[in-house]
C-alpha cells in the first residue's frame, strides 16, 4: 500500500512540477533577459536552474509552513506571494527595458551625430572611456539575482496538497516525493530558458540589437501582467 501511494504521489509531484513550469513567468523572463545580455544558451539553462533551485526551495518551504499551520495559511501565503511576484515581474521588466530604451535612444543619437561629421575626436575618446566604464559596471550580475529574488517570490501552491499526502509516509518515500518535484520543476525551467533562448538568437539584425533590452523589458512587463491576471 505505502509502495503503490508513494508512486503515485510521485507521479503527482512530477506532473506537478512539470505543468506548472509551462506557464510563461518561468522561462520567458530568463530567456528574454538571456538573448539581451547575449548569454549563451548553456549559460541561460544554468541561470534557469539557478532561478529553479530557489523557486522551489520557498515552495518547499510554504509546504512546510502549510504543514505547521494548515491549508488554510499556506494557500493565504500563497496567493500574497503571487500578488508580489507580479509586481516584482511589471517593476523589473519596467525598469530594464527603461535602461535598455536610455541605451538605445543615447546609441543611437550619438550614430546620428557620427553621420553629420559632427563628433570629433575628444567625443570619440570619451566615448570609448565612457563605454569601459559601462563594461566595467556591467548589469548582468545584478540582473541574474533580481531574477533569482523574483522566483523566491513565486512559490507553487499546487504543490501543497502533495506536500501533505506524503508527510506521512517514511522519510526516503517522502524525501522521493520532493525530489520528484524538485527535478521536473527545474528541468522544465531549463530546457524551456534554453529552447526559448536559442530560438531567439536566430532574430538577428541592427535594429533587433539596438531595441533587444527594451524588447525584454516589455515581454517581462507583459508576463508580469499575465501573471496579475490569470493567476499563474
Amino acid at each position: 500500500m505505502t509502495v503503490d501511494l508513494s508512486t503515485t504521489l510521485v507521479v503527482a509531484a512530477v506532473s506537478v512540477g512539470s505543468l506548472h513550469s509551462l506557464a510563461p513567468d518561468h522561462w520567458l523572463p530568463i530567456a528574454a533577459v538571456g538573448r539581451a545580455q547575449g548569454w549563451s544558451t548553456s549559460r541561460t539553462a544554468r541561470i534557469a536552474a539557478l532561478c529553479g533551485v530557489g523557486h522551489v526551495t520557498v515552495s518547499l518551504l510554504l509546504g512546510l509552513l502549510g504543514l505547521l499551520g494548515g491549508l488554510t495559511v499556506a494557500h493565504g501565503v500563497g496567493a500574497r506571494s503571487a500578488q508580489v511576484s507580479a509586481i516584482l515581474l511589471i517593476g523589473f521588466g519596467t525598469t530594464y527595458a527603461a535602461w535598455g530604451l536610455r541605451g538605445a535612444l543615447r546609441r543611437r543619437l550619438h550614430d546620428q551625430a557620427h553621420a553629420r561629421g559632427h563628433v570629433h575626436d575628444h567625443d570619440h575618446a570619451h566615448d570609448a572611456h565612457h563605454h569601459r566604464h559601462h563594461h566595467a559596471a556591467d548589469p548582468s550580475r545584478t540582473t541574474v539575482w533580481t531574477l533569482f529574488l523574483v522566483y523566491c517570490a513565486d512559490p507553487c501552491v499546487a504543490v501543497i496538497p502533495i506536500l501533505f499526502a506524503a508527510a506521512p509516509l517514511p522519510r526516503l518515500a517522502t524525501g522521493g516525493v520532493v525530489v520528484a518535484y524538485e527535478a521536473a520543476t527545474i528541468g522544465t525551467m531549463v530546457i524551456l530558458a534554453a529552447v526559448a533562448r536559442a530560438g531567439a538568437g536566430a532574430l538577428r539584425g541592427a535594429w533587433i540589437d539596438r531595441w533587444v533590452h527594451s524588447a525584454a523589458g516589455a515581454s517581462i512587463v507583459v508576463t508580469g501582467v499575465a501573471v496579475a491576471v490569470l493567476g499563474w
